[in-house]
């Protein structure tokens, strides 16, 4: 049966329908409640209730309340900010998990700037990459879980810059959610919280004059930690895509809190950031780039993402658009309904997708497909052609019915990652099923 809820205005019953039933929609009803369904079965997996073991040597959750991790089963044993991030805008998650999550990411944000035994550097103000739960130390760089060790040139000698700026996301979603505008003025160890929230927007390196952020090969940072098996150098587009998303958080932030002025700096920040995008970034079939330096290759995530922001306007957004249904169509951008960052035509060479990452072609983040951002592209394509958005929708659900991990241990799905060559990685991952469903929710 078709669900639908009803409303009354001006006397009359209107339907409202729910996502797969309005007829502009690209996914199917049933395909929706299907994604819905798995959506909340990974949360659930992913959830770390306070006390719970962890898979030795990873310990207890000894935070005093739940956390999210990027999947179930055995994957990633840590509280990660960027996954729990991204996973907010599903609604699923209560509003005492987020409040927990939000304060303790909060009270382990750098308060001292220090150097790792690596050569690295942990700037005043940096937030975590991950946090481990049994002691609740802070891991500020990607590939370990070991404090000491943190910090080597291979993950970058400067914690990933996205970080920062999802630690905004959390505290804007929560506040946008709650109306509790109170935790803001909230003291964690010295500092409130607003100003914590500023002083992690202005810890990753940016330009003076358009607040783009970049990066060198000397003194490197991961641009996004969704890619930190890549050197990536230059100014970079992901970033500055989260800085403009984050400046606009902050200015709604302070806008509540009463203080015009700063409401209206970050509104320029975000103003000169998209403005400055296009230019730096756009190449000639209308794809953002991933950089201006190293491993400078059109960049499906940021463009779609970029897009799905509105970031990308007019013809610059139809342009993208009609570059990414291209590309769907010829088969370089898509398997199976999940995507890859660079498409297979503008692979740097044979040996590797990205000009400069650290794991072989056509696995991780060098070439494997990723749900995680398939309802932006899908979303990107829909404003151009609806029907081969909902090919890729379908597509989508399909493996995620086939291989669906709630049928037993021989199935994974959602996978972080795969690969046509049989290649796989990370079972029962949840960006791969709730970044779709914000979007697709949304619809």
């Amino acid at each position: 049966m078709r669900r639908f809820n009803i409303f009354l205005l001006f006397g009359l019953l209107s339907p409202v329908l729910v996502p797969g039933q309005d007829k502009h929609s690209i996914i199917d009803g049933s395909d929706f409640e299907f994604l819905e369904g798995i959506t909340r079965a990974v949360l659930d997996s992913s959830r770390i209730l306070p006390g719970q073991a962890l898979p030795a040597p990873f310990g207890k959750n000894n935070t005093g309340g739940i956390l999210v991790r990027p999947g179930g089963r055995e994957t990633y044993p840590s509280f990660w900010i960027r996954d729990y991030a991204m996973t907010l805008e599903s609604g699923l998650i209560s509003e005492e998990e987020q409040k927990h999550m939000l304060l303790l990411t909060a009270s382990t944000q750098c308060d001292q700037a220090w150097i790792t035994k690596g050569g690295s550097m942990v700037p005043f103000g940096a937030i975590a990459d991950h946090i481990r739960v049994d002691d609740l130390l802070p891991i500020y760089f990607p590939g370990t879980y070991d404090y000491e060790a943190q910090g080597v040139e291979e993950f970058g000698k400067f914690p990933p810059y996205g970080d920062q700026f999802y630690f905004i996301h959390m505290a804007h979603y929560y506040v946008q959610q709650t109306s509790d505008k109170k935790i803001l003025e909230k003291e964690i160890d010295g500092f409130s919280l607003i100003d914590r929230l500023e002083i992690a927007f202005k810890v990753p390196p940016a330009r003076s004059d358009n607040h783009i952020v970049y990066t060198t090969m000397g003194f490197r940072g991961v641009d996004f930690g969704f890619r930190d098996a890549v050197r990536i150098t230059g100014d970079l587009v992901y970033p500055s895509i989260l800085k403009y998303r984050a400046a606009m958080q902050l200015s709604a932030l302070f806008e509540k809190l009463r203080n015009q002025g700063k409401a209206r700096a970050y509104r320029e920040i975000a103003a000169a950031i998209k403005k400055a995008l296009p230019g730096l970034f756009r190449n000639e079939q209308g794809m953002l780039l991933a950089s201006t330096g190293t491993s400078g290759q059109p960049d499906v995530w940021a463009t779609a993402l970029a897009v799905y922001l509105g970031i990308l306007e007019g013809e610059q957004m139809e342009s993208a658009c009609r570059h990414l249904a291209k590309l769907y169509k010829e088969g370089s951008l898509a398997y199976k309904g999940s995507i890859r960052h660079v498409p297979t035509t503008d692979d740097f060479n044979g040996q590797t997708a990205w000009e400069n990452a650290i794991v072989p072609k056509n696995t991780y983040q060098n070439g494997a497909y990723w749900g995680t951002p398939s309802g932006w592209v899908s979303y990107a394509i829909s404003r151009v052609d609806r029907e081969l958005a909902k090919q890729l929708i379908k597509e989508y659900i399909a493996e995620l019915r086939k291989n669906d991990f709630r049928k037993g241990r021989g199935f994974n799905a959602p996978y972080e990652c795969f690969s046509p060559s049989g290649y796989t990685r990370g079972p029962v991952y949840l960006t791969t099923v709730s970044c779709p469903y914000i979007v697709l929710k949304g619809m």
